[in-house]
């Protein structure tokens, strides 16, 4: 389909979508806002606890091996596992998505990863069982890559087809700002367990905890998300046409540029995202000798700029457009790449807590306009399935392995060479962004 007819049936169906969701008044604005907010929160401190988790605990507990720094490396391979997952449930996840509608598919998601979650609270050790333990850790974390690949763009749709005009990028911020949400609930929540708890008590137990509470979080979304309505944006795509029987093999044969184009853009996200929180918190505590609890306490306060810098992109975007401000995002990611050795090798904790603050800024710049320009590419017939595919592929590409990638960049040629693998996917956005110059949904 060409671009211009799915800017007129995007338009159009987001436009629908607006003044059905007007006459529900504000309570309803409300419900869908906090059930995107905090449902992508849940699902966000449930991957983030297992990234802090394999910064910290896993490589000793699941992975032996020779040298602590080879027990990272191999606890930052299982974080991958999850990406692998990712693409596969935003198949599946999509596929009914764009079936049986948007609120079925956002409950099946919190579930199978929060029961993941949850599993893994109880799992034994490397000592206790031998290579069971580390098999049993890499399914759970696939059953979380699975579950997530479902889960942001049912959010996104959520907000965005919801949203009247003019406001998408601000109501489309609402599911990106659960990610640092959720990342202060999931590394607060290690923060004070490692305060309250010896370090062996941590090790040996202590870990535990926060898979365990996250069957608390999991009940509070879908608590509301039960109480959710179908979006109209999907009640009217329903009502024009039947829905594709298989929605991937539509949007490959009709939006493939859209969705590769998608894919790639957001490869600088995801790099800038698990640089500044999982490997620089692993080089942090192992390589630069600073202490557990002192490098999250200055990650804590930088992920605060994250949450700044998405809500600035959301305003931006409304006034200018997603693109640009993605644009302006990678551009400045080439930059943060650029200053990474020098400010991280420094020495100085506060001059890398100001490395990663402004870094993390930047990460709302080409994460927070996601919300609204991924869905805007497709039409609402195949919207769940294309912004799933390109967010979660992209993810694998831009995040995937990147944590295990840095650690032996870092270990074999130094951080110079972290900052050009940085450098590297924001000019991979960068360059995907510039052709979709006529994106089908100019927010």
């Amino acid at each position: 389909m060409a671009a211009g007819a799915v800017a007129r049936r995007s338009s159009d169906n987001l436009g629908r979508g607006h003044m059905a969701q007007s006459s529900a008044g504000g309570a309803s604005t409300r419900r869908v806002l906090a059930a995107s907010l905090i449902g992508t929160a849940v699902e966000f401190y449930d991957f983030y606890i297992y990234a802090t988790a394999a910064s910290l605990v896993f490589g000793p507990l699941f992975f032996p091996a020779s040298s602590p720094a080879m027990q990272l490396l191999a606890s930052y391979a299982s974080l991958s596992v999850a990406f692998i997952a990712r693409p596969l449930g935003s198949i599946v996840f999509g596929h009914f998505g764009d079936r049986i509608g948007r609120k079925s598919t956002l409950v099946a998601s919190l579930l199978i990863m929060g029961g993941s979650t949850l599993l893994v609270a109880f799992l034994p050790t490397y000592h206790q069982a031998g290579w069971i333990a580390p098999f049993l850790l890499c399914l759970l974390r696939f059953g979380q890559g699975f579950g997530l690949g479902g889960e942001w763009g049912g959010a996104a749709l959520l907000a965005v087809e919801n949203a009247p005009p003019g406001f998408r990028a601000r109501f489309g911020m609402f599911p990106q700002l659960g990610a640092p949400v959720g990342f202060i609930a999931a590394n607060g929540l290690f923060l004070i367990l490692g305060a309250v708890l010896t370090p062996e008590q941590f090790q040996a137990w202590g870990w535990r905890v926060p898979f365990l509470g996250s069957l608390l979080l999991v009940g509070v979304g879908l608590w509301i998300r039960l109480k959710l309505t179908e979006t109209p944006a999907f009640v009217a795509a329903a009502h024009e046409a039947p829905p594709p029987h298989v929605p991937v093999a539509e949007l490959m044969k009709t939006h493939a540029r859209e969705t590769i184009g998608g894919t790639f853009a957001v490869v600088a996200c995801f790099a800038l995202f698990y640089l500044t929180t999982a490997f620089s918190l692993g080089y942090g505590v192992t390589t630069l000798g600073y202490g557990r609890q002192q490098f999250l306490s200055v990650l804590l306060v930088a992920i605060l700029f994250m949450a700044a810098g998405i809500v600035w992109a959301g305003y931006w975007a409304d006034k200018s457009s997603p693109r640009r401000v993605l644009m302006a995002g990678s551009l400045l990611t080439i930059v943060a790449g650029a200053a990474l050795a020098p400010m991280m090798g420094s020495g100085s904790l506060w001059l890398i807590g100001v490395f990663l603050s402004l870094a993390l800024v930047v990460m709302g710049l080409v994460y927070g306009p996601l919300g609204a320009w991924l869905p805007s590419l497709f039409p609402a017939r195949v919207r769940y399935t294309g912004a799933s595919i390109a967010f979660n592929v992209g993810g694998v590409i831009g995040g995937g392995m990147t944590p295990a990638i840095a650690q032996a960049l870092a270990t074999h040629g130094g951080l110079k060479l972290v900052g050009l693998y940085l450098a590297a996917a924001g000019a991979i956005s960068l360059l995907a962004l510039w052709p979709l110059k006529k994106t089908p949904d100019t927010l």
